[in-house]
Protein backbone atom coordinates (compact mmCIF):
# COMPACT_ATOMS: atom_id res chain seq x y z
CA UNK A 1 0.00 0.00 0.00
CA UNK A 2 2.75 2.32 0.80
CA UNK A 3 4.55 1.83 -2.21
CA UNK A 4 1.12 2.65 -4.31
CA UNK A 5 0.14 5.74 -2.56
CA UNK A 6 3.81 6.81 -3.54
CA UNK A 7 2.79 5.94 -7.10
CA UNK A 8 -0.83 8.07 -6.87
CA UNK A 9 1.12 11.15 -5.17
CA UNK A 10 3.91 11.12 -7.85
CA UNK A 11 1.10 10.70 -10.86
CA UNK A 12 -1.45 13.13 -9.65
CA UNK A 13 0.81 15.72 -8.83
CA UNK A 14 3.36 15.71 -12.08
CA UNK A 15 1.59 13.90 -14.81
CA UNK A 16 1.63 17.50 -17.11
CA UNK A 17 5.41 17.65 -16.80
CA UNK A 18 6.03 13.63 -16.56
CA UNK A 19 7.46 14.14 -19.89
CA UNK A 20 9.51 17.07 -19.84
CA UNK A 21 11.14 15.31 -17.34
CA UNK A 22 12.01 12.25 -18.86
CA UNK A 23 13.15 13.66 -21.96
CA UNK A 24 15.49 16.70 -21.38
CA UNK A 25 16.74 15.91 -17.52
CA UNK A 26 19.96 14.11 -17.33
CA UNK A 27 20.35 12.09 -14.49
CA UNK A 28 24.29 11.05 -13.64
CA UNK A 29 23.28 7.56 -12.29
CA UNK A 30 26.94 6.36 -12.22
CA UNK A 31 27.99 8.77 -10.04
CA UNK A 32 25.17 9.04 -7.67
CA UNK A 33 25.78 5.19 -7.19
CA UNK A 34 28.97 6.52 -5.78
CA UNK A 35 27.57 8.87 -3.45
CA UNK A 36 25.71 6.30 -2.19
CA UNK A 37 28.15 4.12 -1.51
CA UNK A 38 30.12 6.53 -0.01
CA UNK A 39 27.62 7.84 2.06
CA UNK A 40 26.19 4.44 3.18
CA UNK A 41 29.36 2.78 4.05
CA UNK A 42 31.64 5.57 4.81
CA UNK A 43 29.52 8.02 6.69
CA UNK A 44 31.05 10.82 9.21
CA UNK A 45 27.58 12.55 9.88
CA UNK A 46 27.41 11.33 13.67
CA UNK A 47 30.82 12.40 14.62
CA UNK A 48 30.54 15.31 12.68
CA UNK A 49 27.64 15.65 15.00
CA UNK A 50 29.15 14.79 18.00
CA UNK A 51 31.87 17.45 17.39
CA UNK A 52 29.11 20.39 16.70
CA UNK A 53 26.94 19.74 19.83
CA UNK A 54 28.97 17.39 22.07
CA UNK A 55 32.40 19.28 22.17
CA UNK A 56 31.10 22.41 20.85
CA UNK A 57 27.48 22.75 21.57
CA UNK A 58 25.60 24.99 22.53
CA UNK A 59 26.04 27.73 19.31
CA UNK A 60 24.67 30.63 20.26
CA UNK A 61 25.22 32.98 18.03
CA UNK A 62 28.46 34.88 19.08
CA UNK A 63 29.04 32.57 22.01
CA UNK A 64 32.41 31.51 22.47
CA UNK A 65 30.45 28.27 21.60
CA UNK A 66 29.66 29.36 17.74
CA UNK A 67 33.40 30.53 17.84
CA UNK A 68 34.82 26.92 18.60
CA UNK A 69 32.20 25.23 15.87
CA UNK A 70 32.84 27.55 13.16
CA UNK A 71 36.52 27.15 13.68
CA UNK A 72 36.10 23.55 13.83
CA UNK A 73 33.88 23.62 10.45
CA UNK A 74 36.18 25.76 8.84
CA UNK A 75 39.21 23.15 9.52
CA UNK A 76 37.28 20.12 8.67
CA UNK A 77 36.50 21.87 5.27
CA UNK A 78 39.97 23.08 4.65
CA UNK A 79 41.43 19.36 5.71
CA UNK A 80 38.76 18.00 2.84
CA UNK A 81 40.50 20.40 0.47
CA UNK A 82 37.61 22.38 0.05
CA UNK A 83 38.67 25.89 -1.70
CA UNK A 84 37.75 29.46 -0.64
CA UNK A 85 37.02 28.37 2.87
CA UNK A 86 36.31 31.80 5.11
CA UNK A 87 34.45 33.29 7.65
CA UNK A 88 31.69 35.76 5.58
CA UNK A 89 31.00 38.83 7.95
CA UNK A 90 27.18 39.92 7.91
CA UNK A 91 27.00 42.15 10.77
CA UNK A 92 30.24 44.13 11.95
CA UNK A 93 28.10 44.93 15.08
CA UNK A 94 25.76 41.78 15.29
CA UNK A 95 26.25 42.09 19.47
CA UNK A 96 27.85 40.47 22.64
CA UNK A 97 28.71 36.79 23.31
CA UNK A 98 26.93 35.03 26.10
CA UNK A 99 27.28 31.73 27.78
CA UNK A 100 25.91 30.50 31.14
CA UNK A 101 28.60 29.64 33.73
CA UNK A 102 26.85 28.41 36.51
CA UNK A 103 23.19 28.00 37.24
CA UNK A 104 20.85 26.25 39.91
CA UNK A 105 17.36 26.68 41.44
CA UNK A 106 15.78 25.28 44.29
CA UNK A 107 12.55 25.26 46.16
CA UNK A 108 13.82 25.55 49.84
CA UNK A 109 10.15 25.72 51.47
CA UNK A 110 7.92 24.84 52.50
CA UNK A 111 9.75 21.45 51.42
CA UNK A 112 13.00 21.23 49.47
CA UNK A 113 13.08 19.99 45.94
CA UNK A 114 15.46 21.00 42.84
CA UNK A 115 13.59 23.26 40.24
CA UNK A 116 14.09 21.57 36.77
CA UNK A 117 14.70 25.44 35.09
CA UNK A 118 17.05 27.25 32.77
CA UNK A 119 17.96 30.59 32.03
CA UNK A 120 17.33 32.43 29.18
CA UNK A 121 19.95 33.47 26.43
CA UNK A 122 22.08 36.83 27.44
CA UNK A 123 20.10 36.62 30.86
CA UNK A 124 22.42 38.76 33.45
CA UNK A 125 23.85 36.46 36.64
CA UNK A 126 23.27 37.52 40.00
CA UNK A 127 26.09 37.91 42.50
CA UNK A 128 26.77 34.60 44.54
CA UNK A 129 23.78 32.33 46.42
CA UNK A 130 20.77 34.03 47.13
CA UNK A 131 17.32 32.70 49.30
CA UNK A 132 14.23 34.89 48.68
CA UNK A 133 10.60 34.77 48.98
CA UNK A 134 8.55 33.77 45.23
CA UNK A 135 6.22 35.95 45.13
CA UNK A 136 3.38 35.28 42.16
CA UNK A 137 2.02 38.06 40.13
CA UNK A 138 -1.86 36.71 39.70
CA UNK A 139 -2.40 39.07 36.97
CA UNK A 140 -5.06 39.48 34.92
CA UNK A 141 -5.91 42.88 34.55
CA UNK A 142 -4.28 46.49 35.06
CA UNK A 143 -6.05 46.77 38.56
CA UNK A 144 -4.28 43.90 40.06
CA UNK A 145 -1.13 45.70 39.75
CA UNK A 146 -1.40 48.02 42.79
CA UNK A 147 -1.69 45.02 45.23
CA UNK A 148 1.51 44.18 44.55
CA UNK A 149 3.10 47.64 44.87
CA UNK A 150 6.23 47.41 48.18
CA UNK A 151 6.06 44.19 47.94
CA UNK A 152 8.90 43.25 45.11
CA UNK A 153 11.71 44.12 46.67
CA UNK A 154 14.73 41.57 46.99
CA UNK A 155 11.88 38.42 45.83
CA UNK A 156 12.22 36.02 43.18
CA UNK A 157 9.12 37.00 40.64
CA UNK A 158 7.32 34.27 39.16
CA UNK A 159 6.20 36.37 36.38
CA UNK A 160 3.63 34.00 34.30
CA UNK A 161 0.00 32.60 34.97
CA UNK A 162 0.35 28.53 35.22
CA UNK A 163 0.44 26.24 32.33
CA UNK A 164 -1.80 23.78 31.86
CA UNK A 165 -0.17 20.35 31.46
CA UNK A 166 -2.58 17.71 29.98
CA UNK A 167 -1.67 13.90 29.24
CA UNK A 168 -0.43 13.47 26.27
CA UNK A 169 -1.78 10.78 23.76
CA UNK A 170 -0.48 11.25 20.56
CA UNK A 171 3.19 9.70 20.28
CA UNK A 172 6.09 12.18 20.59
CA UNK A 173 8.09 10.98 17.40
CA UNK A 174 5.79 10.53 14.45
CA UNK A 175 6.76 9.85 10.67
CA UNK A 176 4.79 11.44 7.61
CA UNK A 177 2.13 8.76 6.39
CA UNK A 178 1.15 8.50 2.59
CA UNK A 179 -2.26 10.14 2.80
CA UNK A 180 -0.42 13.02 4.19
CA UNK A 181 2.19 12.94 1.65
CA UNK A 182 -0.61 12.59 -0.71
CA UNK A 183 -2.18 15.85 0.39
CA UNK A 184 0.67 17.78 -0.11
CA UNK A 185 1.21 16.25 -3.09
CA UNK A 186 -1.86 17.90 -4.56
CA UNK A 187 -1.85 21.19 -2.95
CA UNK A 188 -1.60 24.20 -4.95
CA UNK A 189 0.74 27.02 -4.02
CA UNK A 190 0.21 29.16 -1.41
CA UNK A 191 -1.56 32.50 -2.27
CA UNK A 192 -0.70 34.67 0.52
CA UNK A 193 2.42 36.05 0.53
CA UNK A 194 4.38 36.12 3.97
CA UNK A 195 5.26 39.67 3.85
CA UNK A 196 5.61 41.33 7.46
CA UNK A 197 2.03 42.51 8.37
CA UNK A 198 1.18 45.01 11.05
CA UNK A 199 -0.71 44.00 14.18
CA UNK A 200 -2.15 46.21 16.83
CA UNK A 201 -0.84 45.51 20.10
CA UNK A 202 -2.75 43.59 22.54
CA UNK A 203 -3.93 43.64 25.72
CA UNK A 204 -2.17 40.92 27.07
CA UNK A 205 0.76 42.78 25.81
CA UNK A 206 0.17 45.81 26.92
CA UNK A 207 -0.11 44.23 30.63
CA UNK A 208 3.21 42.59 30.24
CA UNK A 209 4.61 45.43 29.70
CA UNK A 210 2.89 46.97 32.85
CA UNK A 211 4.44 43.81 34.85
CA UNK A 212 7.91 44.11 33.65
CA UNK A 213 7.81 47.67 34.45
CA UNK A 214 6.52 46.78 37.79
CA UNK A 215 8.99 44.03 38.66
CA UNK A 216 11.90 46.36 37.81
CA UNK A 217 10.76 49.78 39.75
CA UNK A 218 9.71 48.00 42.82
CA UNK A 219 13.53 45.85 42.60
CA UNK A 220 12.44 42.36 42.19
CA UNK A 221 15.99 39.73 42.06
CA UNK A 222 15.25 38.03 39.48
CA UNK A 223 11.69 36.74 37.26
CA UNK A 224 10.96 33.41 36.47
CA UNK A 225 8.15 32.12 34.33
CA UNK A 226 6.37 28.96 33.16
CA UNK A 227 7.62 26.50 30.27
CA UNK A 228 4.96 27.73 27.45
CA UNK A 229 2.19 25.01 26.80
CA UNK A 230 3.12 24.50 23.16
CA UNK A 231 3.79 21.15 23.23
CA UNK A 232 4.18 18.24 25.71
CA UNK A 233 5.98 19.01 28.57
CA UNK A 234 6.92 16.43 30.99
CA UNK A 235 10.14 18.42 32.39
CA UNK A 236 11.19 19.76 28.67
CA UNK A 237 11.79 23.07 28.50
CA UNK A 238 11.25 25.54 25.49
CA UNK A 239 13.91 28.29 25.91
CA UNK A 240 14.87 31.17 23.98
CA UNK A 241 16.54 34.98 24.20
CA UNK A 242 15.83 37.55 27.40
CA UNK A 243 13.03 39.86 27.12
CA UNK A 244 13.61 43.88 26.98
CA UNK A 245 10.51 44.94 27.85
CA UNK A 246 9.28 47.63 25.66
CA UNK A 247 5.58 49.31 25.02
CA UNK A 248 2.93 47.24 23.37
CA UNK A 249 2.93 49.95 20.52
CA UNK A 250 6.95 50.85 20.17
CA UNK A 251 8.05 50.51 16.94
CA UNK A 252 9.84 47.49 16.37
CA UNK A 253 12.96 49.38 14.26
CA UNK A 254 13.77 51.14 17.60
CA UNK A 255 13.88 48.76 19.84
CA UNK A 256 17.31 46.47 21.15
CA UNK A 257 17.87 42.98 21.91
CA UNK A 258 19.37 41.73 24.92
CA UNK A 259 22.19 40.72 23.30
CA UNK A 260 22.60 44.96 22.12
CA UNK A 261 25.96 46.29 24.00
CA UNK A 262 23.65 49.39 24.89
CA UNK A 263 20.57 47.61 25.40
CA UNK A 264 19.21 48.68 28.97
CA UNK A 265 19.72 46.41 31.99
CA UNK A 266 17.33 43.92 32.67
CA UNK A 267 16.10 41.39 35.30
CA UNK A 268 17.55 37.91 35.26
CA UNK A 269 15.15 35.69 33.77
CA UNK A 270 14.97 32.16 34.17
CA UNK A 271 12.62 29.30 32.55
CA UNK A 272 10.64 26.34 35.23
CA UNK A 273 9.22 23.52 33.94
CA UNK A 274 5.65 23.78 34.01
CA UNK A 275 4.67 21.26 36.14
CA UNK A 276 7.51 22.66 38.77
CA UNK A 277 6.36 25.91 37.70
CA UNK A 278 2.73 24.57 38.25
CA UNK A 279 3.50 23.43 41.32
CA UNK A 280 4.95 26.46 43.62
CA UNK A 281 1.73 28.35 42.44
CA UNK A 282 -0.70 26.06 43.75
CA UNK A 283 1.94 26.61 47.25
CA UNK A 284 1.23 29.84 47.39
CA UNK A 285 -2.49 29.75 46.98
CA UNK A 286 -2.83 27.55 49.68
CA UNK A 287 -1.38 29.94 52.13
CA UNK A 288 2.00 28.62 52.03
CA UNK A 289 5.48 30.68 51.95
CA UNK A 290 7.36 29.69 49.11
CA UNK A 291 11.44 30.01 49.74
CA UNK A 292 13.70 29.71 47.21
CA UNK A 293 17.68 29.17 46.68
CA UNK A 294 19.57 30.67 42.98
CA UNK A 295 22.91 30.89 41.73
CA UNK A 296 23.17 32.48 38.30
CA UNK A 297 26.65 33.13 36.74
CA UNK A 298 26.46 34.16 33.49
CA UNK A 299 29.42 35.36 31.06
CA UNK A 300 28.99 38.21 28.13
CA UNK A 301 31.62 38.57 25.94
CA UNK A 302 32.28 42.23 23.86
CA UNK A 303 30.31 42.85 21.11
CA UNK A 304 31.59 41.56 17.87
CA UNK A 305 30.85 41.16 14.20
CA UNK A 306 28.37 37.95 13.54
CA UNK A 307 29.73 35.41 10.76
CA UNK A 308 28.94 32.54 8.61
CA UNK A 309 31.14 29.72 7.29
CA UNK A 310 31.33 29.72 3.52
CA UNK A 311 33.24 26.91 1.36
CA UNK A 312 33.48 25.72 -1.75
CA UNK A 313 34.19 22.97 -4.72
CA UNK A 314 35.41 25.04 -7.46
CA UNK A 315 33.85 24.19 -10.75
CA UNK A 316 35.03 23.97 -14.04
CA UNK A 317 33.97 24.88 -17.30
CA UNK A 318 31.10 26.68 -15.47
CA UNK A 319 33.07 27.35 -12.84
CA UNK A 320 31.14 31.36 -12.08
CA UNK A 321 28.03 29.78 -11.42
CA UNK A 322 26.13 28.72 -8.10
CA UNK A 323 25.03 25.84 -6.69
CA UNK A 324 24.41 26.10 -3.07
CA UNK A 325 23.97 23.99 0.28
CA UNK A 326 23.40 25.32 3.49
CA UNK A 327 22.05 25.16 6.97
CA UNK A 328 22.39 27.51 10.19
CA UNK A 329 25.04 26.62 12.39
CA UNK A 330 23.90 28.53 15.14
CA UNK A 331 21.62 27.43 17.82
CA UNK A 332 19.97 28.06 21.05
CA UNK A 333 21.32 27.02 24.06
CA UNK A 334 19.14 25.09 26.34
CA UNK A 335 20.18 21.83 25.12
CA UNK A 336 23.22 21.52 22.36
CA UNK A 337 21.52 22.44 19.14
CA UNK A 338 21.37 19.11 17.86
CA UNK A 339 18.29 18.81 15.13
CA UNK A 340 18.21 22.53 15.64
CA UNK A 341 20.10 22.19 13.47
CA UNK A 342 23.75 20.75 14.13
CA UNK A 343 21.91 17.98 12.09
CA UNK A 344 21.48 20.58 9.02
CA UNK A 345 24.72 21.68 9.60
CA UNK A 346 26.46 18.01 9.58
CA UNK A 347 24.58 16.82 6.69
CA UNK A 348 25.81 19.89 4.47
CA UNK A 349 29.33 19.06 5.96
CA UNK A 350 29.27 15.16 5.38
CA UNK A 351 27.38 15.84 1.18
CA UNK A 352 30.83 18.07 0.90
CA UNK A 353 33.24 15.25 2.61
CA UNK A 354 31.08 12.73 0.46
CA UNK A 355 31.75 14.93 -2.80
CA UNK A 356 35.26 15.65 -2.37
CA UNK A 357 36.03 11.75 -1.36
CA UNK A 358 34.48 11.35 -4.52
CA UNK A 359 37.58 13.14 -6.58
CA UNK A 360 34.94 14.51 -9.08
CA UNK A 361 34.68 17.90 -10.31
CA UNK A 362 31.22 19.50 -11.43
CA UNK A 363 30.90 22.01 -13.89
CA UNK A 364 29.26 24.74 -11.57
CA UNK A 365 30.94 25.88 -8.08
CA UNK A 366 29.13 24.33 -5.27
CA UNK A 367 29.11 26.37 -2.08
CA UNK A 368 28.08 25.60 1.27
CA UNK A 369 26.64 28.24 3.85
CA UNK A 370 26.70 27.18 7.75
CA UNK A 371 24.75 30.44 8.35
CA UNK A 372 25.24 32.74 11.74
CA UNK A 373 22.06 34.46 13.26
CA UNK A 374 18.94 32.11 11.70
CA UNK A 375 17.37 32.15 15.20
CA UNK A 376 17.73 35.77 15.57
CA UNK A 377 15.93 36.19 12.40
CA UNK A 378 17.85 34.17 9.44
CA UNK A 379 20.10 37.47 9.59
CA UNK A 380 23.14 35.55 8.07
CA UNK A 381 21.52 34.27 5.26
CA UNK A 382 19.42 37.50 4.62
CA UNK A 383 22.51 39.57 4.77
CA UNK A 384 24.26 37.49 2.77
CA UNK A 385 21.65 37.48 -0.05
CA UNK A 386 21.31 41.31 0.22
CA UNK A 387 25.24 41.82 -0.27
CA UNK A 388 25.51 39.14 -3.01
CA UNK A 389 22.41 38.59 -4.49
CA UNK A 390 20.46 41.30 -4.56
CA UNK A 391 16.98 42.47 -2.26
CA UNK A 392 13.58 43.87 -2.57
CA UNK A 393 12.99 46.87 -1.99
CA UNK A 394 9.25 46.65 -0.53
CA UNK A 395 9.04 43.88 1.66
CA UNK A 396 5.14 44.14 1.75
CA UNK A 397 5.04 42.55 -2.31
CA UNK A 398 6.48 39.76 -3.49
CA UNK A 399 8.17 40.06 -6.86
CA UNK A 400 7.62 43.44 -8.27
CA UNK A 401 9.99 45.86 -6.21
CA UNK A 402 13.26 43.24 -6.59
CA UNK A 403 16.81 44.72 -7.13
CA UNK A 404 19.17 41.77 -8.59
CA UNK A 405 23.00 42.09 -8.70
CA UNK A 406 24.99 40.89 -11.77
CA UNK A 407 25.86 37.87 -9.48
CA UNK A 408 22.17 36.62 -9.14
CA UNK A 409 22.44 35.91 -13.08
CA UNK A 410 24.78 33.19 -12.25
CA UNK A 411 22.94 31.61 -9.49
CA UNK A 412 21.59 28.11 -9.60
CA UNK A 413 20.12 27.10 -6.80
CA UNK A 414 20.29 26.85 -2.57
CA UNK A 415 18.89 23.66 -1.13
CA UNK A 416 18.46 24.06 2.89
CA UNK A 417 17.89 21.59 5.69
CA UNK A 418 16.15 22.72 8.75
CA UNK A 419 13.41 20.69 10.28
CA UNK A 420 15.30 18.58 12.89
CA UNK A 421 16.98 14.69 12.42
CA UNK A 422 14.07 13.31 10.29
CA UNK A 423 14.35 11.74 6.72
CA UNK A 424 14.07 14.01 3.63
CA UNK A 425 10.34 12.77 2.04
CA UNK A 426 10.38 15.55 -0.86
CA UNK A 427 10.71 19.18 -1.24
CA UNK A 428 8.85 22.45 -1.10
CA UNK A 429 8.53 23.94 -3.94
CA UNK A 430 7.63 27.59 -3.03
CA UNK A 431 4.94 27.67 -5.57
CA UNK A 432 7.89 26.96 -8.32
CA UNK A 433 6.21 24.44 -11.07
CA UNK A 434 8.88 24.93 -13.53
CA UNK A 435 11.56 22.55 -11.07
CA UNK A 436 9.02 20.32 -10.54
CA UNK A 437 10.01 17.90 -13.67
CA UNK A 438 13.51 18.44 -12.86
CA UNK A 439 13.58 17.31 -8.95
CA UNK A 440 10.87 14.59 -10.07
CA UNK A 441 14.06 13.30 -12.26
CA UNK A 442 16.63 13.87 -9.60
CA UNK A 443 14.60 11.53 -7.27
CA UNK A 444 13.83 8.93 -9.49
CA UNK A 445 17.36 7.04 -8.35
CA UNK A 446 15.69 6.69 -4.85
CA UNK A 447 12.00 5.68 -5.24
CA UNK A 448 12.40 2.80 -2.94
CA UNK A 449 13.89 5.13 -0.22
CA UNK A 450 10.87 6.76 0.53
CA UNK A 451 11.55 9.94 -0.73
CA UNK A 452 9.14 11.30 -3.86
CA UNK A 453 7.03 13.86 -2.88
CA UNK A 454 6.72 17.68 -4.30
CA UNK A 455 3.93 19.99 -2.93
CA UNK A 456 4.22 23.19 -4.53
CA UNK A 457 3.61 24.87 -1.09
CA UNK A 458 5.53 27.11 1.06
CA UNK A 459 7.60 26.44 3.64
CA UNK A 460 9.00 29.04 6.15
CA UNK A 461 11.14 30.05 9.40
CA UNK A 462 14.66 28.99 7.41
CA UNK A 463 17.18 30.59 5.48
CA UNK A 464 16.07 29.12 1.84
CA UNK A 465 13.12 32.14 2.33
CA UNK A 466 16.38 34.53 2.14
CA UNK A 467 16.62 33.11 -1.63
CA UNK A 468 13.43 32.56 -2.27
CA UNK A 469 12.32 36.45 -1.49
CA UNK A 470 13.95 37.84 -4.37
CA UNK A 471 12.63 34.99 -6.78
CA UNK A 472 15.72 32.72 -6.77
CA UNK A 473 14.80 29.28 -6.44
CA UNK A 474 15.38 28.36 -2.70
CA UNK A 475 14.15 24.93 -1.28
CA UNK A 476 13.38 23.16 2.29
CA UNK A 477 13.17 19.52 2.33
CA UNK A 478 9.85 17.69 3.76
CA UNK A 479 11.31 15.77 6.34
CA UNK A 480 9.80 13.20 8.60
CA UNK A 481 9.01 14.90 12.00
CA UNK A 482 10.13 12.60 14.51
CA UNK A 483 10.16 14.38 17.95
CA UNK A 484 10.73 17.84 16.37
CA UNK A 485 7.74 19.69 17.12
CA UNK A 486 7.17 17.83 20.56
CA UNK A 487 10.42 17.31 22.36
CA UNK A 488 13.97 19.01 21.04
CA UNK A 489 12.97 22.29 19.10
CA UNK A 490 14.25 25.12 21.10
CA UNK A 491 14.27 22.98 24.23
CA UNK A 492 16.91 21.65 26.41
CA UNK A 493 16.39 18.13 25.02
CA UNK A 494 18.06 19.17 21.89
CA UNK A 495 20.88 16.87 22.00
CA UNK A 496 23.05 14.43 20.02
CA UNK A 497 20.79 11.26 21.04
CA UNK A 498 17.83 12.75 19.27
CA UNK A 499 19.57 12.38 16.28
CA UNK A 500 18.24 9.56 13.97
CA UNK A 501 21.49 8.18 12.59
CA UNK A 502 19.76 6.30 9.64
CA UNK A 503 17.90 9.25 8.39
CA UNK A 504 20.91 11.60 8.32
CA UNK A 505 22.68 9.07 5.98
CA UNK A 506 19.97 9.82 3.58
CA UNK A 507 19.87 13.43 3.84
CA UNK A 508 23.38 13.57 3.20
CA UNK A 509 23.49 11.19 0.23
CA UNK A 510 20.32 13.16 -1.14
CA UNK A 511 21.98 16.88 -0.38
CA UNK A 512 25.26 15.56 -2.30
CA UNK A 513 23.15 13.59 -5.24
CA UNK A 514 21.01 17.12 -5.87
CA UNK A 515 23.96 19.50 -5.38
CA UNK A 516 25.89 17.51 -8.27
CA UNK A 517 23.01 17.34 -10.51
CA UNK A 518 22.27 20.73 -9.71
CA UNK A 519 26.37 21.46 -10.94
CA UNK A 520 26.27 19.15 -14.24
CA UNK A 521 22.76 19.89 -15.64
CA UNK A 522 22.85 21.90 -19.05
CA UNK A 523 21.10 25.11 -17.22
CA UNK A 524 20.41 26.50 -13.97
CA UNK A 525 17.90 25.51 -11.98
CA UNK A 526 14.22 26.74 -13.50
CA UNK A 527 13.04 30.05 -11.41
CA UNK A 528 9.12 30.73 -10.83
Amino acid sequence: MKNLLFGIASAIFITPLASDAQSIEKVDTATISKIKNEGNNRSQVMSILSMLTDIHGPRLTNSPGYKRAADYAKSTLEGWGAQNVHFDVWDEDFGRGWQLKKFSLSALGPVYFPLIAHPKAWSPGIKGTVQADAIYLDIKKEEDLQQYKGKLKGKIVMFSLPTPVKPGFKPDATRLTDSTLLVMANSGADENFGGRRFTAPSEPQRLAYLKWQLCEQEGAIAVIEASPAVRLEDGTLIVSGATVPYPADAPFEGRLNSRDAKAPKILPQIVVAAEHYNRLVRQIQNGQRVKLELALETEFTPSAPGYNVIAEIPGTDLKDEIVMIGAHLDSWHGGTGSTDNGCGSAVMLEAIRILKSLGVSPRRTIRIALWGGEEQGLLGSRNYVKRILGQRLDKSYPYDSIQLKPAAQKFSIYLNMDNGSGKYRGVYLQGNQNIAPVFRAWLKPFEKQGISTLTLRNTSGTDHLSFDAIGLPGFQFIQDPIEYGTRTHHTTMDVWDKAVESDLKHNAIITAAFAWLAANRDGLAPRK
